[in-house]
């Protein structure tokens, strides 16, 4: 999704295209989900089913991993579980500061899946005083005051913000200026950052808005479907039509 002032490469270091990593998250889903049924090896097509690919993306994707898999065999669902991670980054710890602690924050902090896929929510922050020192999935929510030494003492480099969009953008550039150089935004808001610093924004009023013209070009379909119909229920039958297909001015008895 558009993000402003988003800077990313247009490869990583080693070569990979940034739409192959942004489905590497998608094969990761699947074969997790494979390996706790304790299923030994899955095919191109099986996984890319799983994944919501297309087999021959999927394959051309691995490719770029040094992945081809066994013919007749297909893939190793351990090796490839622990080659995406790696790749991910997700093989190591990664300290995350939530920053505004309403609803969806609250919610975040709450989120079972972070520390499993690699994160871990090193602060809580938010700027309402009275908030300080309230536990929020465990986790005692500090004011904004301590955002910068938070974020030194705890190495964090990606920062999520939920706070309402008109703080959003102060809290990226204090963010940035400590040293985070990724951002999760859910503010309705678009952000600018500096180059280096790569945004991944997360707008439901928009995902909502795009189904809602989706529906909406559905509901046109079906009526105009219908309307057609219609017309060819009321259309003078074809043997009461002249030779050109026109009915003819006089009927006949």
């Amino acid at each position: 999704m558009a993000t402003g002032r988003t800077h990313r490469p247009a490869t990583r270091s080693r070569g990979i295209p940034e739409a192959t990593v942004a489905r590497l998250p998608l094969y990761l889903r699947a074969l997790t989900a494979l390996s706790e049924r304790s299923v030994p090896t899955v095919s191109s097509e099986e996984l890319a089913a799983a994944a919501g690919v297309n087999s021959a993306k999927l394959r051309k994707d691995f490719s770029y991993l040094g992945s081809y898999g066994t013919r007749g065999v297909g893939y190793d669902v351990e090796y490839l579980v622990y080659q995406i991670s790696r790749e991910l980054g997700l093989t190591q710890d990664w300290p995350v500061v939530i920053v505004g602690i309403g609803n969806l924050g609250a919610a975040l902090a709450n989120y079972g899946g972070f520390a499993s896929r690699g994160f871990r929510v090193a602060a809580l922050i938010d700027a309402d005083p009275a908030m300080a020192g309230k536990p929020v999935a465990g986790i005692p929510v500090q004011h904004t005051d301590e955002l910068e030494k938070i974020i030194q003492d705890n190495g964090v480099s990606i920062g999520v913000i939920a706070t309402p969009a008109g703080a959003a953008q102060q809290v990226c550039d204090r963010l940035v200026a400590a040293g985070v150089t990724s951002i999760l935004n859910f503010a309705p808001t678009v952000l600018s950052v500096p180059d280096g610093v790569d945004v991944r924004k997360v707008d439901l009023s928009i995902e909502l808005q795009i189904l809602a013209f989706h529906e909406q070009r559905k509901a046109g379909e079906e009526a105009g479907a219908g309307t057609a119909q219609q017309a060819a229920a009321t259309r003078p039958d074809a043997a009461d039509q002249g030779p050109d297909g026109d009915v003819p001015a006089v009927m006949p008895a």
